[in-house]
């Protein structure tokens, strides 16, 4: 599987539950410490909220999974927020969910409720996209080869050349869709 449905950009939404306030927010993410790095930072900014739940689903074919519940009663907030990004069957995605206690418990099932909310939310306000796993390829080659190669390289407009290193022998380190690294791989030999 090459193909896979993700978040175009960063969405927010947020909503009053009870005087409780949540904020919801969705980000794309291409790896797991990209997800750590965005709830990190969305920890700092909302340092002075009651809780600061998430869960994100990383990766395509075999995606890796995560939630918390930072602090709400188990299973009460990460696994609903995972729901909502499996339901959509979403992959690298992560969405985080702020709460600012307003002075009465929802309880259980309305704390489930709540962060399923939020979650949804602030999905239905990201644009849905259908995006294609993406790999790094490095290519060596003798410098003879060097114009055909870049030629085949500058055809693929999805391929973007991450470093470059052009003497007797040349490398070429590209990030492209999966789907093509075979064929570019079979042109450099």
């Amino acid at each position: 599987m090459s193909k896979y449905l993700t978040i175009e950009a960063p969405a927010q939404a947020k909503f009053t539950e009870k005087m409780s306030r949540f904020l919801a927010f969705a980000y794309p993410a291409q790896t797991v410490d990209e997800a750590k790095a965005l709830m990190a930072d969305l920890q700092r900014q909302y340092c002075d909220a009651r809780h600061v739940c998430w869960a994100w689903v990383i990766g395509v074919d075999d995606p890796v999974s995560y939630s918390t519940d930072n602090g709400e009663p188990s299973g009460t907030a990460g696994r609903p927020i995972l729901g909502q990004i499996n339901s959509r069957g979403l992959r690298n995605v992560v969405v985080g969910v702020v709460r600012y206690f307003g002075g009465i418990k929802l309880g259980t099932p309305g704390l489930i409720a709540a962060y399923k909310l939020g979650a949804s939310l602030a999905l239905d306000e990201a644009r849905i996209i259908e995006a294609e796993e993406m790999t790094e390829l490095t290519l060596t080659f003798p410098y003879s080869r060097l114009n055909e190669i870049m030629q085949r390289v500058k055809q693929l407009p999805s391929a973007t050349i991450l470093d470059r290193n052009f003497d007797n022998t040349c490398t070429l380190r590209l990030r492209l869709p999966l789907s093509l690294a075979p064929t570019l791989q079979a042109i450099s030999n």
